[in-house]
């Protein structure tokens, strides 16, 4: 017998009730519940991150293609991602097999290990305000969208106005956004997150950005981000990146070299020092320029290569690079590090 439609009305909106808190719940702990959590990382580095499982589904859904064992064999996108062999090289560590864990080059170092020269060319070439934001720079999120103040109070009416003036054009620059991203952020995207562009994702991404801020020293967020970084097709971290682009160590990198790493963070696979470096090398340049004083402006550039799933012409050809360093180093006065910051002294073995 059915229950009377004042009495269906009635229980459907307790349920309401009582749903919607739990719903509410849910997402609350949706957005704050990382795993594992960033106090984790503050003695631990990753066996594996986010983004590189990712990139490692990605090179085995393309061997299975690859190989006819699916049913995407026939799909050209899945084809086109792959990238040929290059001559002397093992075809199975080739363009997007290289991400495999067993092609994988990944070995995380203390702080200390690091070179100078890199920690002081990245924070040029991608977060120059990372000592003195909380994670989200603010300053470079308004100059993104256009905002003319010199601050925001929501009682300004004049703050108001330039408020609605660059809202509804802030999605025509969203490329921009996503070039105001802080090492922190990145951080955050590659531990725990996908790059995907959906709102929902970024609004996480803020909260796990906030989180490692206030669990973890700058330093340690430094060390974590350039252990984890991508630098390349299957070439994770600063310790990897140096022993396959210039045959050294991390902490043996000189000024030039870290610049040429800190140059394709943007575009590792597609623009690298061992595939079309020309683009790179500009950026390199420009880094360089930084690094010794000169007040020469570099656009903070938006990850372009951090979508596993969408292939391009160059990312079809994208391979490993090629020992020994392509870069010249021959500038005597480049073989002294500077002198950084750097409070904690780091002393985190890897894992």
């Amino acid at each position: 017998m059915p229950l009377p439609a004042f009495l269906a009305a009635a229980l459907s909106r307790r349920l309401l009730l009582w749903a919607f808190p739990f719903l509410l719940l849910l997402g609350g702990l949706w957005l704050v519940a990382l795993v594992p959590p960033p106090l984790w990382y503050r003695w631990q580095f990753p066996d594996e991150t986010a983004f590189m499982a990712m990139r490692r589904e990605a090179s085995i859904a393309w061997r299975d293609a690859a190989a006819g064992r699916t049913a995407k064999a026939a799909d050209p996108k899945l084809r086109a991602i792959g990238g040929p062999a290059l001559p002397g090289k093992d075809r199975k560590c080739a363009g997007r097999l290289a991400d495999l864990p067993s092609c994988r080059l990944y070995k995380p170092v203390p702080l200390a290990r690091i070179s100078p020269f890199l920690r002081e060319a990245v924070l040029v070439g991608e977060d120059d305000r990372f000592r003195e934001h909380g994670g989200i720079d603010w300053q470079s999120l308004r100059d993104a969208i256009g905002y003319r103040r010199d601050s925001f109070d929501l009682a300004n009416p004049k703050d108001r106005a330039e408020l609605q003036r660059v809202l509804p054009i802030a999605w025509q620059k969203r490329d921009k956004l996503r070039g105001a991203s802080t090492i922190t952020q990145q951080l955050a995207k590659n531990l725990w997150l996908s790059p995907s562009r959906n709102p929902l994702r970024k609004v996480k991404e803020a909260v796990a950005t906030l989180q490692l801020e206030w669990m973890l020293p700058k330093d340690r967020i430094l060390e974590l981000y350039l252990n984890v970084v991508e630098f390349g097709p299957g070439i994770w971290g600063a310790e990897a990146a140096a022993q396959a682009y210039f045959k050294t160590s991390a902490a043996n990198l000189t000024r030039q070299q870290a610049a040429a790493l800190a140059s394709v963070l943007p575009f590792p696979r597609t623009s690298n020092p061992a595939y079309r470096g020309a683009r790179a090398l500009r950026r390199q340049n420009l880094i360089l320029r930084r690094m010794r004083g000169e007040a020469v402006t570099i656009e903070r550039e938006a990850d372009q290569d951090d979508l596993p799933g969408e292939p391009s012409a160059a990312d079809s050809a994208a391979t490993l690079p090629l020992p020994p360093a392509l870069i010249p180093d021959s500038a005597s006065t480049d073989s002294t590090p500077p002198v950084l910051p750097d409070s904690s002294a780091s002393t985190t073995n890897p894992q």
